[in-house]
């Protein structure tokens, strides 16, 4: 999830979590330890843009890392905070559950997390939160607010951080239930043996996107849940022989790898574009036809900085935003 979602849900989970002479250390605790798995950012620094992608959500978003840095945390909070006389346990217990929060969440997204890290390579990516839904997150970050404004003593404090806490439980039920009808909804659309995956998209999780490969690609639709008619699809031919001249250079390998065979190729006059189809269009809902937000030019690797970033949000405009939300619900 983005890191406001981390940051407000973190605090009112440290709320509900730790004694009330904590204090508001607790929420600032609880907002430190569901952001601090996200520290892998730093590795963008030195690494290879495909070995970034790659270490992102790997080690730091791992079980191993969980306990580790839970166990850390947990001496320095219990010296620091030496005064309110709790256990080093209770500590230890508390950081591990923010910081496994943080990797269930992730877990959720379709970027993949390493959770065996380093035993195994495997990403576990679920497809059934976008990375950013304001529907999410809308309910903990009011809350958060409140809760920095009322003082300890306030009758209804935990309270509102109990709903801060558990609505996100209820829409992440809600988002399942929506997964298994979007799932249950493409069953004929399948080929035999054919690889596939369904994933809200922007902002919501009320409209659907399937991608279903077969023997030249992939096709690519959406659908509402409200809505009772099925998925129309948009083909988009994979042309594999694009590589065969550098299907050997490693960060071929390295986005292949990072894809999980979910890739197309196209060119665009002289740069040869890997798009990584797991990220969504971005505006397919309005246009079928439309890029892939997350593409990476093969040509030109040097103008691939902030990939993840440069096809998220381009295109998207009121127009758009506004067939969006039609889309969502059914009304058009």
């Amino acid at each position: 999830m983005d890191s406001i979602t981390h940051i407000v849900l973190g605090a009112c989970v440290g709320e509900v979590l730790m004694d009330k002479k904590s204090g508001r250390k607790a929420m600032l605790w609880g907002a430190l330890a569901q952001s601090i798995p996200d520290i892998d950012f730093i590795s963008g620094a030195w690494l290879p843009i495909t070995k970034a992608l790659i270490a992102h959500r790997g080690l730091t978003h791992s079980f191993l890392f969980a306990f580790i840095i839970a166990f850390f945390l947990a001496l320095i909070a219990s010296k620091w905070h030496r005064a309110e006389e709790i256990s080093t346990l209770k500590w230890f217990s508390f950081f591990l559950i923010e910081v496994l929060i943080h990797l269930l969440l992730d877990a959720m997204n379709n970027y993949g997390v390493g959770l065996f890290e380093p035993f195994s390579s495997i990403r576990v990516s679920l497809n059934v939160l976008y990375v950013a839904d304001p529907f999410f997150t809308i309910v903990p970050f009011v809350v958060f607010f409140f809760l920095l404004l009322f003082k300890m003593d306030h009758s209804r404090r935990m309270k509102f951080a109990q709903v801060g806490m558990m609505v996100p439980v209820f829409y992440l039920a809600f988002a399942l239930i929506n997964k298994t009808i979007i799932e249950n909804s493409i069953k004929n659309d399948l080929p035999n043996g054919s690889r596939h995956f369904t994933a809200p998209t922007l902002f919501n999780n009320f409209l659907w996107t399937a991608v279903i490969q077969d023997s030249t690609g992939f096709r690519v639709g959406y659908k509402s849940i409200i809505s009772d008619r099925q998925f129309s699809y948009y083909h988009f031919d994979q042309h594999k022989s694009y590589l065969d001249s550098i299907h050997d250079h490693q960060e071929v390998m390295d986005l292949k790898t990072f894809s999980q065979g979910y890739y197309t190729l196209e060119k665009w006059g002289d740069t040869l574009v890997f798009n990584d189809l797991r990220f969504g269009q971005i505006n397919g809902w309005e246009i079928p036809s439309s890029k892939f937000a997350f593409h990476y030019y093969l040509s030109h690797p040097h103008e691939n900085n902030l990939i993840v970033q440069r096809g998220r949000f381009a295109g998207l405009n009121f127009s758009s935003g506004k067939q969006l939300l039609l889309k969502m619900f059914d009304m058009k």
